[in-house]
């Protein structure tokens, strides 16, 4: 498995929406999926799009650390998952302000509005129609990497860039914010 390089802000591959994946099951993909992967986990993410590492197409990674999972039954820890040419949706209005941060955009973090619950649906590595439901945690992670395949980055989606700063800041005041 090989780390790739990450796309940083200001790059054209993360503004455009990213071509769907004519074949989920070559060879090509599996290998992109395993860096990908590799990628997310060396640099401590929890998703990771594949416009991220220069890739237009409709792949993304992710995962739900114990530390960051609630423990609800509906927002639990998993291991690396894949979603191939997704669609996700909201399941209700709700939405709720989270504190994102991303790959692309080192050293910063904002107060973001994403839905509280989603639907989605897709292809696994296996090429087979993965769909379900998520809230919590995890439905943010989705939203994000989501984003990342229609050319949105977080800050596109804020209400308010005043609630916007950079990581060691937000630690230390980021809560006073929301």
């Amino acid at each position: 498995m090989t780390l790739l390089k990450i796309a940083r802000m200001g790059h054209p591959v993360l503004l455009r929406r990213a071509a769907p994946v004519e074949d989920p099951t070559s060879a090509d993909i599996a290998r992109l999926v395993a860096d990908m992967i590799e990628t997310m986990e060396d640099a401590g993410g929890v998703g990771l799009a594949a416009p991220q590492v220069h890739r237009s197409c409709r792949v993304f990674v992710y995962r739900v650390p114990a530390a960051r999972s609630t423990g609800a039954p509906d927002d639990l820890p998993c291991g690396p998952q894949v979603l191939i040419n997704p669609h996700i949706t909201p399941v209700g209005d709700e939405t709720v302000l989270r504190l994102e941060g991303c790959l692309s955009i080192p050293g910063l973090r904002g107060w973001v509005p994403r839905h509280t619950r989603i639907a989605y649906h897709g292809l696994d590595a296996r090429g087979q129609r993965v769909e379900g439901t998520e809230s919590g945690f995890v439905a943010n992670v989705m939203q994000h990497e989501y984003d990342h395949l229609n050319g949105i980055l977080y800050p596109m989606r804020m209400n308010d860039l005043g609630k916007m700063g950079f990581d060691t800041e937000m630690a230390r005041y980021g809560e006073q914010q929301a």
